[in-house]
């Protein structure tokens, strides 16, 4: 394995707390089977995908969000919604690809791993995904040129620069690699804000799908808590021709995306929430940007 492959030192032990009142299990047990229902239903419709409104994929990722008993707010400006962009947000949980698609419907930057997948591989090289070797630092150039080949062709392109699921109460650096496609490709970025809170507006990290978790385990811990809501920020898209180099776009899309909120105070993304503002020790360390590809 790559000594720069982006890891999160996010943990369930350490960061996921299970905050709030949960549901009975009953109840949990029907958001699964929605959930479950939901999913199904858009994979059944991939074949055709392409012939679908995109209004409509907006609908159905947020109905796969809203299944599993978590409320969307969505906030902010509209994200371009013609022409080549490439979208970028903080990594927290599996809800967030839905969460992102619900933005806008793009083609998602994908592990190589995932295509290597019996049937899921084959789900999501048929939904437009592009892949990426997260292990081959000299298969990075060829990567990057064929999403900056695929924002000039007028698509959208999902990242998570982060490169690793972080717990939402910790964040790490954007790795710089990806947004040369879009200098490259003259499109804008549009960043977008995902965090997680509970009823009472305290932040969650219950939706975190970090470290050993299991898919199933993080998906039953989502449906049985009570109170949930995914909240997605969108500020205005950066325009091309803004910034000089990749450095500079990373850390400004950084900084627009990747905060971490506690209660009404904003902690930056460069520093773990301190037990003045949270109450609580931090779960984990947040990474500075370096010199990360």
């Amino acid at each position: 394995m790559s000594a720069w492959l982006p890891t999160a030192p996010c943990t369930p032990g350490a960061c996921v707390e299970r905050t709030g009142s949960a549901t009975a299990v009953p109840l949990a047990v029907l958001r699964l089977l929605a959930v479950t229902a939901v999913t199904l239903a858009g994979i059944l419709l991939l074949p055709v995908g392409r012939l679908i409104p995109a209004g409509a994929v907006r609908w159905w990722c947020r109905a796969v969000v809203r299944a599993s008993g978590v409320r969307v707010r969505l906030s902010g400006a509209a994200a371009p919604t013609t022409g080549g962009v490439l979208l970028v947000a903080n990594h927290i949980s599996w809800l967030d690809i839905p969460l992102l698609a619900a933005v806008r419907p793009a083609r998602m930057l994908a592990k190589s791993e995932v295509g290597q997948w019996p049937v899921a591989g084959r789900l999501t090289a048929r939904s437009g995904a592009l892949f990426i070797e997260r292990d081959r630092l000299r298969a990075l150039p060829d990567t990057v040129a064929r999403i900056a080949d695929a924002l000039r062709g007028g698509a959208a392109v999902a990242v998570f620069p982060e490169g690793s699921t972080w717990c939402g109460r910790a964040q790490g650096p954007f790795r710089r690699a990806v947004f040369q496609a879009a200098l490259d490709a003259g499109v804008p970025v549009q960043p977008v804000s995902l965090r997680y809170r509970l009823a009472d507006g305290g932040s969650s990290t219950a939706p975190a799908f970090v470290g050993d978790d299991s898919l199933l385990t993080s998906v039953w811990r989502v449906v049985s808590a009570r109170g949930l809501t995914a909240e997605v920020e969108v500020p205005a898209p950066i325009p091309p021709g803004t910034h000089p180099d990749r450095r500079s776009l990373a850390l400004a899309a950084q900084s627009l995306a990747c905060r971490v909120r506690t209660g009404d105070h904003t902690v930056p993304a460069t520093r773990a929430p301190s037990a003045a503002v949270t109450g609580v020790r931090p779960p984990c360390p947040v990474l500075v940007p370096g010199t990360a590809p």
